[in-house]
């Protein structure tokens, strides 16, 4: 099966290894996003699939706009059986979903058509699920609503994280995708539209996504910890100054204002909603680096009833 395939993070990287160690399959090229600024020092780097392309020594696309004739006519020289398509990042236009012989197959991490949108594995964490899943299905124009093929549930530990999560739901992709492709071929698959009355969204994440609400239970904080690492991270204020945040839910204690810092022999509390409490592991106030919750209180010098947020 002659493939295109299309994707730019490290999430797309094991299907592209997998379908390239295949027989059955021959990945003709591979598109990807334009090298851009990436991590701390902001240098000009290659995505994870372009690296991955560039050792197999694909033939690499990376356009500006999926919207461009260069484009479609780069797809439609290659003449695929299929176009695989991983978090990409750009909206395919209704013209090109027409080349492929057999379609446009995207791998979506959620069961669609719940967390449709850029940032599904993150949201999942936030909004405290202890499931998700994955889902292929038939690319169409809309943004994560074509008809599903497969999908595949996987459970979420407690205390995963978001990149944890993704990295092995990455790994569960990759032979989907294949089984999925197999199938759609074979005429083994009868793709099953989308109950669009039961969808929910999840957004592309944003920094102000990060800043903790104190009235939320500590379950839901942690939640947040969990989910918005490494980027934005959850932060909050102190003494006028961002500070990002790490712990996890330490049981209930005496009411007192949210937010507020309690010490009790080593341990450093937070204060959350319904007198819940956030066992504080470490901070990292803004140009300084990560120090642990002791250190940082036997710095800071609290004062009785300081706060965070205040």
């Amino acid at each position: 099966m002659r493939i295109v395939f299309c994707g730019t993070p490290e999430f797309a990287v094991p299907t592209l290894r997998t379908l390239l160690a295949n027989p059955e399959f021959s990945v003709e090229a591979v598109i990807t996003q334009p090298d851009r600024p990436r991590g701390r020092g902001q240098q000009v780097s290659a995505s994870a699939v372009k690296e991955v392309a560039t050792e197999a020594g694909l033939l690499i696309y990376q356009p500006q706009s999926m919207k461009s004739d260069e484009a479609r006519d780069f797809i439609a020289e290659i003449k695929p059986d299929a176009a695989v398509i991983i978090a990409f990042g750009q909206i395919i236009p209704r013209r090109l979903l027409e080349i492929p012989r057999l379609a446009w197959i995207n791998l979506h991490g959620s069961l669609l058509p719940k967390y449709r949108g850029a940032a599904p594995i993150a949201w999942a964490i936030i909004n405290g699920e202890s499931k998700t899943g994955l889902t292929t299905m038939r690319l169409d124009p809309g943004l994560d609503t074509g008809p599903i093929l497969m999908q595949r549930e996987v459970e979420i530990g407690s205390d995963e994280t978001s990149p944890e999560l993704a990295k092995r739901m990455a790994e569960l992709g990759a032979p989907l995708m294949v089984e999925s492709l197999t199938k759609l071929e074979r005429g083994e698959i009868a793709p099953i539209p989308q109950d669009s009355t039961q969808a929910s969204y999840a957004p592309i994440l944003t920094k102000e996504h990060g800043r903790i609400e104190w009235t939320q239970l500590a379950g839901e904080v942690y939640n947040r910890i969990r989910g918005l690492a490494p980027w934005p991270g959850a932060f909050t204020t102190f003494r006028g100054k961002l500070c990002h945040i790490w712990g996890r839910p330490s049981g209930p204690g005496t009411s007192q204002d949210v937010g507020t810092l309690i010490v009790n022999d080593a341990t450093i509390q937070v204060v959350c909603g319904e007198g819940t409490r956030l066992r504080l592991e470490g901070v990292q106030i803004e140009g300084r680096k990560r120090v642990s919750a002791l250190e940082f209180v036997n710095g800071a010098r609290l004062a009785r009833g300081e706060r965070f947020g205040g």
